[in-house]
C-alpha cells in the first residue's frame, strides 16, 4: 500500500513538472512561462465560449436597467464586485454572480439607471454612498451593496400626463394635415421624429412667420413624443416587475 501511495505521489510530481517546467527536467522538456500564460489564456477563452462570463456590454442580459456607458465601472467601483478578469480593453463578468446581484438589487427595489442619474448629478448623495461602511453578508459574496442603498427606483408617471403627451402629439398632426406641412417638414421613425427642411439658400422664399411656425411645430412634436416615449417604457418597465 505504502509503495502504491508513493507511485502515486511521484505521478502527480511528474505532472506539475512537467506544466511548471520543474529543474528536475532536462531543458527540452520544460514548459516555458508563455506555454503557461498561453494555456491560461485559452481556457479563459473555452469559459466565456460556455457562457460562464459576460463582457462588460452584455451585462444587462442578467443585471436589468445596468447603464449603458461604462457599466463594469458601477459594478466594480460602487458595488465592489470582484469576480471578473480584464482582457485587452474588455471586461469579463461572471454570469452566476451577476445574476445573484440582479436578485438582490430587485429585492431591494434598485434601479441601477436610476441610481446612476443620482450618482450624476447630486453630489451630496455620491458622498453619503462613499460615506457608508458596508458589512460583508456573506464571504462568498463577489460584491457588495451599500447597506442603506434602498427603494431606488422610478414611479410611472400619472395617465394624465401621458394622455395630455398624446393628445398634443394628435392635435398637432391635425395641424399638419390642415397646413399642409409636409412641404416644409418630414417626418421619420414611424411618425415619432419631425425633420424641418430649411436651407439657408431658400432663406428668401420662405416667409419669417413661416419658418418660425414650422421650427416650433417640429419642436412641440418632438418634445411631446419624446415625453411619451418614456412615459411608455417607464411603464413597462413596472408593468414587468410586477410579473
Amino acid at each position: 500500500m505504502e509503495e502504491k501511495i508513493l507511485k502515486e505521489l511521484k505521478q502527480i510530481k511528474q505532472l506539475l513538472s512537467e506544466l511548471i517546467g520543474s529543474s528536475e527536467l532536462p531543458q527540452s522538456q520544460r514548459f516555458s512561462k508563455e506555454a503557461v500564460s498561453k494555456a491560461a489564456k485559452e481556457f479563459k477563452q473555452l469559459s466565456i465560449a460556455r457562457g460562464e462570463w459576460l463582457v462588460d456590454y452584455q451585462i444587462e442580459k442578467v443585471v436589468k436597467n445596468t447603464p449603458s456607458f461604462r457599466p463594469e465601472r458601477m459594478l466594480i467601483e460602487k458595488f465592489g464586485f470582484t469576480n471578473y478578469f480584464k482582457q485587452g480593453h474588455k471586461y469579463y463578468f461572471n454570469r452566476k454572480d451577476l445574476a445573484a446581484l440582479d436578485k438582490e438589487l430587485k429585492a431591494r427595489n434598485i434601479n441601477l439607471k436610476v441610481y446612476q442619474n443620482l450618482l450624476e448629478d447630486q453630489e451630496k448623495f455620491e458622498k453619503l454612498v462613499k460615506g457608508i461602511d458596508l458589512k460583508k453578508e456573506s464571504k462568498y459574496k463577489r460584491y457588495k451593496i451599500p447597506e442603506e442603498l434602498r427603494d431606488i427606483n422610478s414611479r410611472p408617471f400619472s395617465p394624465e400626463i401621458e394622455e395630455k403627451a398624446k393628445k398634443e402629439i394628435a392635435d398637432l398632426m391635425e395641424e399638419f394635415k390642415k397646413f399642409d406641412l409636409s412641404e416644409y417638414i418630414d417626418i421619420y421613425y414611424k411618425k415619432t421624429h419631425a425633420y424641418y427642411r430649411y436651407e439657408y439658400f431658400i432663406d428668401r422664399y420662405v416667409k419669417p412667420e413661416v419658418h418660425k411656425y414650422c421650427k416650433d411645430w417640429c419642436f412641440k412634436f418632438n418634445y411631446a413624443n419624446y415625453a411619451l416615449e418614456k412615459i411608455l417604457e417607464l411603464k413597462e418597465e413596472k408593468k414587468e416587475e410586477g410579473t
